[in-house]
């Protein structure tokens, strides 16, 4: 076997452990984070109970799975009536479509309680700002009828200057 012709070996080599390898990140790119998965499993399991890394790897392809099967039916229905973003109410819908509909019924109520919630934030932002700025209004109105009063009379405001 000549020189150049292991040289194109090991070079083919290279490109195809290159491709595998960016084949294996690009897949756990897609994934969710393991830590997210193992945390939820937690939750749900008695505090004295152990989790494998492999029921946790499992757990995360199955629900990267899931999520993307759902938000793929919704994004489906997005195109179609040319919309470019998928909403809650379009994951709700898809839920619906596939057959998941006491998860869908749950995702409407948690969905509805999230906007509710975020109305009352900005209603009470708003208020907060509103409050601040008539308290800031009422802390400097003081000087501001004495300059509006000046301005109608004949008398300038004196400086004094130390030399």
């Amino acid at each position: 076997m000549s020189y150049v012709s292991k040289l194109e070996n090991i070079e083919v080599i290279i490109i195809t452990n290159r491709s595998k390898f960016q084949k294996m990140v690009e897949e756990h790119e897609r994934l969710l984070p393991i830590a997210n998965v193992g945390r939820t499993m937690k939750q749900i399991l008695p505090p004295s109970a152990k989790i494998s890394k492999e029921a946790k790897q499992r757990m995360q392809e199955c629900a990267t799975e899931f999520i993307s099967f759902v938000t793929g039916e919704a994004s489906d229905k997005c195109q179609k009536e040319n919309r470019k973003t998928v909403n809650g109410d379009d994951i709700c819908w898809a839920l619906s479509a596939l057959g998941f509909d006491n998860h869908a019924e749950a995702i409407v109520r948690y969905l509805h309680k999230y906007r509710e919630a975020e109305r009352e934030k900005a209603i009470s932002s708003q208020n907060k700002a509103t409050s601040s700025r008539d308290k800031y209004e009422e802390s400097s109105g003081s000087m501001w009828p004495t300059c509006r009063d000046r301005q109608g009379t004949e008398e300038a405001p004196t400086t004094v200057l130390n030399t």
